[in-house]
């Protein structure tokens, strides 16, 4: 396995900090004024498996090792009282997660939605939701004469998952729409 030099890390690099699997959410290479002193990096990380944000520095001459991280897709199953159910679709394998590691990434699930998921030593520990995913729309309200005066052509709905966001004044109950995971705002019709 390489090791990765201080001095290469970027954005969204996997590395091993005392043997824990962080990513690297910021850099910033500051050059010291006194000369013979080494290049210190500074870094924002964030631990894969508790989520939980540290800023570190490092020395321009530390290695990392990579750690043992895969992202395999898998699809979302159902839920129930015992959580949430995906399938890894290379091996058929079956894993649950609680909806506390969920969190807010429930709203955009419905059954057979395709995602990665990110496996640490072989065990699913967190997931990745695609870009978009598309949703029913539910229940909306009606748009009222005179709404699009006011330049804010939209109006409240209820997706499927129980998600409510702003939609379009044209778009009708029964209807696919496209959902940004990362906003989530409404994209526009499926």
């Amino acid at each position: 396995m390489a090791l990765i030099g201080a001095n290469e890390l970027k954005r969204k690099l996997l590395i091993a900090v005392e043997g824990q699997p962080y990513v690297v959410l910021e850099v910033f290479f500051a050059s010291p004024t006194a000369r013979g002193a080494a290049t210190m990096v500074r870094t924002r990380l964030r631990h894969l498996l508790t989520g939980a944000v540290m800023e570190k520095n490092f020395r321009s001459s530390e290695k990392f090792d990579e750690p043992d991280v895969e992202f395999a897709p898998a699809s979302f199953l159902y839920s129930d009282a015992h959580g949430y159910h995906f399938m890894d679709e290379k091996s058929y394998e079956q894993f649950a997660f609680t909806a506390e590691d969920v969190g807010s990434d429930r709203d955009y699930l419905k059954e057979g939605v395709s995602l990665q998921v990110l496996k640490y030593n072989g065990a699913a520990v967190s997931l990745r939701l695609p870009q978009y995913v598309e949703l029913a729309v539910v229940s909306t309200e009606l748009g009222m004469r005179g709404d699009t005066a006011a330049g804010g052509a939209t109006k409240q709905a209820t997706l499927e998952t129980g998600l409510v966001g702003r939609v379009p004044l044209f778009i009708k109950e029964g209807e696919l729409v496209r959902v940004n995971t990362q906003t989530g705002e409404v994209a526009g019709r499926a």
